[in-house]
């Protein structure tokens, strides 16, 4: 009896070589797996992006309705001061200080008035003028939770030009460490507001003055670089503001929003998509402008 206990015993173990193989078997499903999960999470925040700036379009078509024309992208303000389309989209559908737009602003990058004399968006909360401003403010247009509302200086080391102080809205993927927080934030949403009165979408000549959208819109923001590998530390610039390919500023900003389902049969003829409107752009999961993974308001069709 004790022998064919013993021999019972042996045959209900796992030998060396069985344990190895299901080892193997676990490894290689888990191989398969992780790429698969990591998909279906990129996906999940490539819905998520579409959702905001399906909001933002909302927002941006309010602040139409309001004031009875989109918001302004233009590369400076009135005073030439750098204050470029990211910054103009977040002050007209949130505010410089996300408390709402002042309807007398003209988008200076100092958030004073026409004449100069007066701060439409005032600092200090005591006084009568904060209150007159609060009162006379539209908005915001955006859920303050759900605007991704950062400023330049926590996103960048070195704001170039911009004044760092200023807004930008962030798309949803959590590409750079906020400098103060330490959480997550993503990089600044572009705005190109499309200039109705001209006809041609020429990216042979980035600088026609008759281009219905302007690279230069948002072009010095761009060159700043990635946060985490700007340029002025050895790193390469993004995609969007330096083409390899092609090193003419701003080609490949309109080779990657023409709209291909315009026939065109000669260059007059080409178009952009959303020609009389506005465009929207996100650097997608990788943070880069230029790239493939990119999303846009309109269908993104990345060409070299």
């Amino acid at each position: 009896m004790k022998s064919n206990v013993k021999q019972s015993n042996r045959k209900a173990a796992f030998t060396i070589v069985e344990l190895l193989t299901v080892m193997s078997i676990i490894v290689i499903l888990i191989g398969l797996l992780v790429p698969a999960l990591n998909q279906v999470k990129r996906y999940a925040y490539e819905v998520k992006q579409r959702a905001q700036l399906k909001s933002i379009d909302t927002a941006i078509e309010l602040f139409n309705s309001e004031f009875d024309g989109y918001p302004p992208s233009d590369a400076l303000d009135p005073d030439r001061v750098p204050y470029c389309g990211a910054m103009k989209l977040c002050e007209a559908v949130m505010g410089r200080d996300l408390l709402g737009f002042h309807p007398d602003s003209i988008f200076r990058s100092n958030g004073m008035d026409g004449s100069g004399t007066t701060n439409l968006y005032p600092a200090s909360t005591a006084g009568i003028a904060y209150t007159n401003s609060l009162s006379a403010r539209k908005g915001p247009y955006l859920p303050l939770d759900n605007a991704n509302a950062v400023q330049l200086s926590d996103i960048y080391e070195e704001t170039g030009n911009f004044s760092g102080v200023n807004f930008v809205l962030c798309d949803v993927f959590r590409t750079v460490t906020h400098r103060q927080s330490g959480r997550k934030v993503g990089m600044p949403i572009l705005y190109y507001n499309a200039n109705t009165a001209n006809t041609l979408h020429d990216f042979d000549n980035p600088n026609n003055p008759q281009n219905i959208y302007d690279y230069t819109d948002n072009h010095e923001l761009v060159s700043l670089g990635k946060p985490w590998d700007p340029p002025s530390e050895g790193g390469t610039a993004h995609r969007l503001a330096i083409d390899t390919t092609n090193p003419t500023p701003g080609y490949r900003f309109y080779m990657n929003t023409t709209n291909d389902k315009v026939l065109a049969t000669s260059t007059a003829a080409v178009r952009p998509y959303r020609a009389d409107t506005y465009i929207l752009i996100s650097a997608g999961s990788d943070g880069e402008y230029g790239t493939p993974d990119d999303i846009c308001n309109f269908d993104w069709r990345y060409r070299e």
